[in-house]
């Protein structure tokens, strides 16, 4: 296992499309925080001032972008040895391929974990620095915005680690990352506005409020009569759904034949 973790961890740090899914994640993230830190209490974009807690918590908690590239980035992982038809190579080298499938899900969780990181710290950062600029007081704890901060990172690990069960299920790359985008931007929108008692449970959502998004003005929008999940309910949903797609994918996808 070591040795299968090893290698995917080896593909992550030498190939340009993590480092560029990463540079999506945080510039992505620069751009919706700093257009709502200006914007704040405006009532351009329903966000209050930044002088209220609920305004600055907008700001510092919209890292819900790099999660949704963290299920990107766990997509590719899984898809990558098909597309580039490198797969033959890597199940004869190591022939137990659930054992790959597991070091895909690791390698992904623990750079999804980095995405979430550099998300929050871009989110935090920019919005109390707006907030610090304007001269309000900063009225949100030091410990509560670690633990928004702590949420992000788990949720965007967790999410790429979705990304691979996803990923593995489909094989195709570009029908999984479709999958991904209107599963996340359309049917859980859909889904958690008509039903929100149904749409926190859903993964997107349920890992948004995980880092601590509760508003429409949040990227994606949280339903306004959507309420949040405790956060160890939504670690334990997460982790199960992964879980569940590696479970499934090593029964069925991940045994067929390649050619």
């Amino acid at each position: 296992m070591s040795t299968a973790l090893r290698t995917e961890l080896l593909k992550l740090r030498t190939t340009r499309l993590a480092a560029g899914l990463l540079a999506l994640a945080a510039g992505l993230t620069t751009l919706v925080v700093a257009i709502e830190s200006a914007r704040a209490g405006t009532g351009d974009l329903n966000i209050p001032a930044l002088s209220s807690a609920e305004g600055l918590r907008v700001i510092i908690t919209n890292t819900g972008f790099a999660m949704l590239v963290a299920a990107v980035l766990g997509v590719t992982v899984a898809t990558g040895e098909f597309r580039h038809q490198t797969a033959t190579d890597t199940y004869l080298d190591q022939p137990n391929r659930t054992r790959i499938l597991v070091a895909k899900l690791l390698a992904a969780t623990g750079v999804g974990l980095l995405f979430g990181l550099v998300a929050s710290v871009i989110a935090t950062t920019v919005g109390l620095a707006a907030a610090a600029a304007k001269g309000y007081d900063i009225v949100i704890s030091t410990a509560t915005i670690a633990g928004y901060m702590a949420g992000a990172v788990l949720a965007c690990g967790l999410l790429a680690a979705v990304g691979v069960g996803i990923g593995s299920l489909a094989r195709g790359q570009l029908a999984a990352l479709i999958a991904v985008f209107v599963w996340a931007m359309a049917v859980e929108q859909i889904v958690g506005g008509l039903a929100p008692e149904v749409g926190r449970f859903l993964p997107f959502l349920a890992a948004t409020t995980l880092g601590g998004a509760n508003s429409t003005a949040s990227m994606p929008p949280i339903p306004p009569d959507l309420q949040p999940l405790a956060p160890a309910a939504i670690v334990l949903l997460l982790t199960g759904l992964a879980l569940l797609l590696g479970a499934v994918a090593a029964r069925t996808t991940v045994r067929r034949d390649i050619t």
